[in-house]
């Protein structure tokens, strides 16, 4: 059964509302759009329409890393904060310099990680970021003791609205330097890690 175009784009928009998560364009035909016969293109230019339909709005559609997602505009993050009597939790400058470190270098080790910063990194820090769902190990590394390596997860770049790890911005020159002279990785990694 065919549905309008304009039924369609405003199914997929309550689904995404209503969703609590991004949703990819297979999870779409697989659940709301599963009556229907809908290519994949269709799909993705019903989500261009509505991308589009939102752009003098408040929220947008935004596709990051697990799918598309309807979300309030970062310009208004300061006002929509004050909803929640909760504060985010705020996290120490050793902490973010840990995970800025795993998402430029991942995979890396712990002692990698304080080889570069030049103090040690406390297994709370790690598990701080593991329990946020923003780091996880994906192996261990062939050296003596097997340390665990560590990665960003989807979620990491679902959090900072980015689709790949390629969106991370550029690092600033005098945080380059100490980067790439502590470790011989070539560079950052593309993508992340299948989970």
């Amino acid at each position: 059964m065919a549905l309008p175009t304009e039924r369609l784009k405003s199914l997929i928009e309550a689904a995404l509302l209503v969703a609590g998560r991004p949703l990819t364009i297979s999870d779409l035909k697989s659940t709301v759009l599963a009556d229907y016969p809908v290519s994949t293109r269709y799909v993705q230019l019903l989500l261009a329409e509505l991308k589009s339909d939102y752009q003098s709005r408040g929220v947008e559609l935004k596709e990051v890393a697990s799918g598309w997602r309807i979300q309030a505009r970062q310009e208004f993050a300061e006002e929509l904060s004050r909803l929640w009597s909760e504060r985010a939790p705020r996290y120490s400058r050793a902490v973010m310099e840990t995970l800025t470190l795993i998402a430029y270098r991942q995979p890396i080790t712990r002692a990698e990680i304080e080889a570069i910063r030049g103090v040690a990194v406390s297994s709370q820090m790690v598990a701080t970021l593991k329990e946020r769902g923003w780091v996880r190990g994906i192996g261990h590394k062939e050296a003596p003791g097997r340390p665990e390596l560590l990665a960003t997860t989807r979620e990491f770049l679902d959090y900072f609205n980015l689709k790949s790890l390629e969106q991370l911005p550029e690092l600033l020159p005098e945080a380059e330097t100490p980067l790439a002279a502590a470790l011989p990785l070539g560079g950052q990694q593309s993508g992340i890690p299948d989970e």
